[in-house]
């Protein structure tokens, strides 16, 4: 049976008072905080002008499907159709305001329907978010850590494909590139990749350009960048240090022999950055 807006929308409602004296909790209580950071940034305004583009007539709107979306990860579910096990909570509901939640094919459907403008600005709103947060915070420094990580399929999902999997070998996967502030603990920005490609796959053009963000934002911030070996290689290194960011890099000493003795050879070090000097007096051992 086909429910109507009415029956289906609600207003956002205040906070609901917390009382102990024959009162029944909802196993969900503690998503009241999440209301009230949800009301505090604006979230699902915001989220609805990511989705104003699609003039779609439907009784849920993207951006409320996208929130239900975020408040079922926060209650620590990964597949879609644990929304049956949380459906009929009053509270969950209240957060996300709505009167009911939608079916798991309404939300597959609408998921579907999504272009690429829309993935663009919710990726942009999320950015914005974590900048934001940086901002206030008047950091001195800001680590970037850049790191890939395999998302495993089972199903021929769109943009899977059968590349490193060390925990589902043969398995349909993405690999995706994650930008971290190291500071906060936010995901900066996402890269999204297949799972056939090197670690390298458009990390140059990527690394760039949360570079440039951050530093449009707090332009007298020093912005370092953490990467492993897999990005090792002299474009990227020299692309990193010709933007003037500070940047520590794992070297892979198996495909470099010849850089592996002269490191071992060496005998006298310069320090490079008074912050890590924790030792005093100096002892450096003759050459």
């Amino acid at each position: 049976m086909k429910s109507s807006r009415a029956q289906s929308r609600a207003r956002l409602h205040s906070i609901p008072e917390i009382r102990f004296e024959n009162q029944q909790l909802t196993p969900y209580g503690g998503l009241v905080i999440f209301q009230a950071l949800f009301d505090r940034l604006g979230l699902k305004e915001r989220l609805r002008k990511c989705f104003r583009h699609r003039n779609v007539a439907s009784i849920f709107g993207h951006h409320t499907l996208f929130l239900i979306l975020v408040v079922h990860l926060l209650l620590g579910h990964r597949r879609l159709r644990d929304l049956d096990f949380y459906k009929e909570d009053p509270l969950v509901r209240r957060v996300v305001g709505v009167r009911r939640l939608p079916d798991v094919s309404t939300i597959s459907r609408s998921l579907k329907q999504a272009d690429l403008s829309s993935v663009e600005n919710v990726r942009e709103l999320l950015r914005e978010g974590v900048l934001e947060r940086v901002e206030e915070e008047s950091l001195a420094r800001i680590t970037l850590d850049f790191d890939g990580s395999v998302l495993s399929t089972r199903r021929r999902a769109e943009g899977t494909a059968v590349g490193f999997n060390p925990k589902r070998k043969g398995d349909r996967s993405y690999y995706p590139l994650f930008c971290t502030v190291a500071q906060t603990s936010q995901f900066l920005d996402v890269h999204f990749r297949s799972g056939n490609v090197h670690d390298s796959n458009g990390a140059l053009d990527f690394m760039r350009a949360c570079v440039s963000e951050v530093r449009d934002r707090c332009p007298r911030t020093r912005i370092e960048a953490r990467v492993d070996s897999a990005f090792f290689g002299e474009d990227l290194l020299a692309a990193l240090n010709a933007d003037s960011v500070e940047f520590t890099c794992s070297v892979p000493f198996e495909r470099l022999p010849e850089l592996k003795g002269i490191i071992e050879a060496r005998r006298r070090w310069t320090e490079i950055d008074p912050e890590w000097a924790f030792f005093e007096p100096k002892y450096q051992p003759r050459s």
